[in-house]
């Protein structure tokens, strides 16, 4: 057991001066006062917010869960809890179904150490060739529930998030069938137009993954995809480096869905805390030229070097918010998502005690 003494604690978007209760990881009270014998300490009016959380990210620290060992993801994983990380979902991409079944699995082995991972996403390989970004074209296909799960058996159940392109075959059945599982269905890589998208919303998708990125913008004549994330209530996950989506489309974003409607990624590769130089992301070879991750061949954007500190400050930047809002997108909006929001995504009596305390 464990008090915390005169911090100001995220609560309800307001820093209130509290003493928070920690006991067998689970926050027991938050109060103006509580004494308690036990360890103490005096946070002396700094701030106690709830841990961020990282929804899409392939990898960091000079290794990407789609070739890494175990030991090199242990490595990511370290990494992600220094900057921030109390809940994240290591992002395999598309690949060869045996490199995808191998390293699904080793992510299942390394939730049993860190319980920072509250699940995984599956980008692929149910994609589009025409939005294909990073991944591989000659890898992507048709959408399968039984391959599906045959990637949920190798993951232990831990495939949370799944992204589909609405226009590949079987996409909407698909949906129905990974719905019924609880697995979150996000839609992107996608030139779908809007009727398309919008009946995948309807069989059960709930978020868009990389808004704006390879992705079918709206035109005044066509909604599009686009059209659809911006209209629907659905989330939209949002890559908050500057590059992937300028600042005031950011803005735009958040004025068109509303603060609660927007989750900030990272969608972070191998490069990640490092400098610039030549990497990989999942299959491909990838060039880093100031902080800016692009594929060799094709000079296509492959993931992004942001960290997830780096995420919040550049959205606090981008739209003006303070901190008692904006890390909503970066904690209750993604835990929500995930139906986790009884668990974790703020500081309130009966949650874990995923927190950070900064200056």
């Amino acid at each position: 057991m464990k008090l915390y003494k005169n911090g100001l604690v995220l609560q309800n978007q307001q820093f209130i001066r509290s003493d928070m209760l920690i006991d067998g990881g689970i926050i027991k009270e938050i109060a103006p006062e509580i004494n308690q014998d036990c360890l103490i300490e005096d946070l002396k009016g700094k701030k106690v917010i709830p841990a961020l959380i990282d929804i899409h990210t392939h990898g960091a620290n000079g290794f990407d869960f789609n070739i890494a060992s175990l030991d090199e993801m242990r490595s990511i994983l370290d990494f992600y809890i220094a900057r921030g990380v109390g809940s994240v979902l290591p992002t395999v991409m598309t690949d060869t179904q045996e490199i995808m079944i191998g390293q699904l699995e080793k992510i299942k082995l390394l939730a049993s150490e860190y319980p920072q991972i509250k699940g995984i996403h599956l980008e692929g390989p149910f994609l589009s060739k025409e939005y294909k970004g990073a991944m591989p074209e000659w890898l992507l296909q048709e959408a399968s529930f039984e391959k599906f799960q045959e990637y949920q058996k190798a993951s232990g159940g831990l495939i949370r998030i799944i992204t589909v392109s609405p226009e590949v075959k079987g996409a909407v059945e698909f949906i129905k069938e990974v719905t019924k599982t609880g697995v979150v269905v996000s839609l992107g890589h996608s030139g779908a137009d809007y009727e398309q998208t919008m009946a995948c919303i309807e069989a059960g998708a709930k978020s868009f993954t990389h808004t704006l990125n390879a992705m079918r913008h709206l035109t005044q004549h066509a909604p599009n995809i686009a059209g659809a994330a911006y209209l629907s209530d659905n989330y939209c996950e949002v890559i908050c480096d500057g590059r992937h989506i300028h600042p005031d489309v950011v803005r735009f974003l958040l004025k068109v869905k509303g603060l609660n409607r927007i989750i900030g990624i990272t969608d972070s590769m191998m490069a990640a805390g490092l400098g610039d130089g030549e990497y990989k992301l999942g299959v491909n070879k990838v060039t880093v030229i100031d902080g800016d991750a692009r594929m060799t061949d094709t000079g296509t954007r492959a993931g992004s070097t942001l960290t997830i500190d780096s995420c919040l400050q550049n959205f606090i930047k981008f739209t003006g918010l303070p901190l008692e809002k904006a890390i909503t997108v970066l904690t209750e909006n993604p835990a929500r998502l995930l139906g986790i929001f009884d668990k974790t995504g703020s500081l309130e009596v009966g949650k874990l005690a995923e927190f950070l305390i900064i200056d």
